[in-house]
């Protein structure tokens, strides 16, 4: 029995984040899991490229990103209930293994796009979520 479901959505996809948190809904709905819904916005990569950024500039785009993330579930799923919001900041595919386990999910909703040749070679979140992930995954072809 699923107790707590995870769905992972980037933001810059509105329209594939509403069919992710939809389905990870539906899914929390049959067991009546807890929901939370992650988000991760990139890091600058290195310490000399966030010096050309003003200071602060990473925690504005978190709290931006928060708002939306709010606003993005409550537009899909209104009066559906509490959702917990989270919002990482890093590598997309660690941040969510990692979110996995601080909120003690036991099924992951994310999302993948029909592969092509370059997600063949590199290897797109999503299939680096399901390889190293502890839990269940549920992938949407979007």
């Amino acid at each position: 029995m699923t107790k707590h479901v995870l769905c992972a959505v980037d933001l810059s996809h509105e329209d594939d984040a509403k069919a992710i948190v939809k389905e990870a809904a539906r899914v929390a709905g049959y067991s009546d899991a807890a929901l939370s819904v992650v988000t991760v916005i990139p890091d600058y990569g290195s310490s000399w490229v966030g010096s050309f950024f003003k200071e602060g500039t990473l925690a504005h785009a978190a709290e931006a990103a928060s708002d939306r993330l709010h606003a993005l579930v409550d537009d899909t799923l209104p009066g559906h209930g509490k959702f917990q919001h989270i919002v990482q900041i890093g590598n997309v595919y660690e941040q969510v293994l990692h979110t996995i386990t601080d909120v003690d999910a036991d099924l992951v909703v994310v999302g993948a796009h029909k592969p092509d040749l370059a997600d063949r070679l590199v290897g797109p979140n999503a299939s680096r979520i399901v390889r190293h992930c502890p839990v269940s995954v549920l992938v949407l072809r979007l």
